[in-house]
């Protein structure tokens, strides 16, 4: 992704800083949500990003906007930035399915594809045991779901349909097989070698995958025995389509894979908004970089579309509403590369000429809420300005050149959550003292 050049220009900026500081509001507690809550209204889709994979209050507020949605507003589920079979079980668990797990950490034990921190954390299992909780004075056709909406999940998902086929239905099973079979000399890595193998095979496997999901998506309606099954076994086949193809695209240059995903993720909300009914409301939780509008970034010059563009695009009637984060300074849970054993990184102060300086100037070191609709029409506010994003592999001594997405705010989101000092996530898969339960558990929620 291209980012910004030179990060000390930024335009007007005591113009800036002085509307962020008039326009903004405290961020302290609960209660400090109202204005937003309020702004939310009858929307149908509420989108909840974060600046990194890692940080412990992007967790914690999204959990507690969350919670007022379900309570206030009667949200059906969230989708989250995580792979369906794992998070199909915190699911099952959070609903209180029968043989859905122990308890908690025998579900999240589960998350072993790295980087498990994402969803294998302590501020992620407090919010499953609360909603496990309040969905218990629920009818089970009530219940607020748990799901996860990325593409990555290839051979869990296929082992998922096999396992439901074994038991459903003999004929799809022995197609699910072969597919199976078809990616077996590929199996090694996350689809690198099936990328490397198809630009010479263009469709190696395709054929074989669409076989298996066009059977499946045909019987389906006959899986009824429990319907929320079925539909996780035709997300799967959907998963295993679409992984497929996002391997063909990694081979190529430009936005093609980053595309597949995407539109993945957009494709898996509309199944699940469809089988939770007319009246159904999701909240998503994905980086910023998914949920904020991509034609507000320099994405959009790249050929790149995210969730939040595509669902303004379809459902703006409907109610969408972007909410993005960023931070000061703090510390983060990420890699130095894919793959790395996870460690606790220092996030340096914002540079100069970015969104978050800003912000960190206009509220005097204070969190703040910001909605878009009182600045939306400020010309100062419409020019390209660095905004941080961590992913999951992070190198804060290079950050500078790499880490800040040049955006116009007030066309990327509808509303900004700055929280000026932050701390890393608390992930649980950690040697060797994973299971000890930190100290502020459950984290107010």
């Amino acid at each position: 992704m291209e980012t910004i050049k030179n990060l000390n220009n930024l335009i007007n900026s005591s113009e800036i800083i002085e509307l962020l500081t008039r326009t903004s509001t405290p961020l302290e507690n609960t209660d400090d949500l109202d204005p937003l809550i309020d702004y939310i209204g009858d929307a149908k889709y509420v989108l909840l990003g974060e600046a990194s994979h890692g940080t412990h209050e992007y967790y914690t507020w999204r959990a507690k906007i969350t919670q007022r949605l379900i309570q206030e507003k009667g949200f059906s589920f969230v989708g989250v930035e995580g792979d369906w079979p794992d998070c199909y079980r915190l699911n099952r668990f959070a609903k209180g399915y029968l043989d859905s797990g122990k308890d908690i950490f025998s579900v999240m034990n589960e998350f072993k594809r790295w980087p498990t921190w994402m969803w294998a954390n302590w501020e992620t299992t407090a919010f499953i045991d609360w909603l496990k909780v309040y969905n218990e004075s629920l009818s089970a056709d009530k219940r607020i779901g748990f799901y996860g909406l990325d593409v990555y999940s290839f051979r869990e998902s296929m082992n998922s349909i096999v396992q439901y086929l074994e038991k459903n239905d003999p004929k799809a099973l022995a197609i699910a097989k072969t597919a199976m079979k078809c990616f077996e000399p590929y199996n090694k890595d996350e689809g690198q070698s099936y990328a490397r193998a198809s630009s010479y095979i263009p469709e190696l496997c395709e054929k074989e995958i669409l076989h298996m999901l066009t059977e499946i998506i045909k019987n389906a309606p006959n899986y009824n025995h429990d319907a929320e099954n079925a539909l996780s076994t035709e997300q799967n086949a959907f998963i295993a389509r679409n992984a497929e193809k996002y391997y063909r695209a990694m081979i190529k240059r430009g936005s093609a894979s980053w595309n597949i995903r995407d539109e993945h993720m957009v494709s898996t909300i509309q199944r699940l908004m469809k089988f939770h009914g007319k009246d159904a409301k999701i909240i998503v939780w994905e980086h910023n970089t998914h949920i904020g509008d991509a034609r507000a970034t320099e994405m959009a010059s790249g050929g790149m579309v995210n969730v939040g563009q595509l669902l303004r695009e379809e459902y703006l009637t409907d109610g969408v509403v972007a909410v993005g984060f960023g931070s000061y300074k703090g510390s983060v849970i990420a890699g130095r590369e894919w793959g790395d054993s996870m460690r606790k990184i220092k996030v340096p102060e914002a540079v100069e000429g970015s969104w978050e300086h800003a912000f960190h100037l206009a509220g005097n070191g204070k969190n703040k809420l910001l909605l878009m609709n009182k600045v939306k029409s400020e010309k100062c506010l419409s020019s390209y300005i660095g905004h941080r994003a961590i992913g999951v592999v992070y190198n804060p001594e290079h950050e500078r050149f790499g880490n800040y997405v040049p955006t116009i705010l007030p066309k990327r989101y509808d509303a900004f959550i700055f929280l000026d000092e932050t701390s890393a996530l608390h992930p649980i898969h950690i040697q060797p003292a994973g299971n000890q339960i930190p100290e502020t558990y459950p984290f107010g929620m």
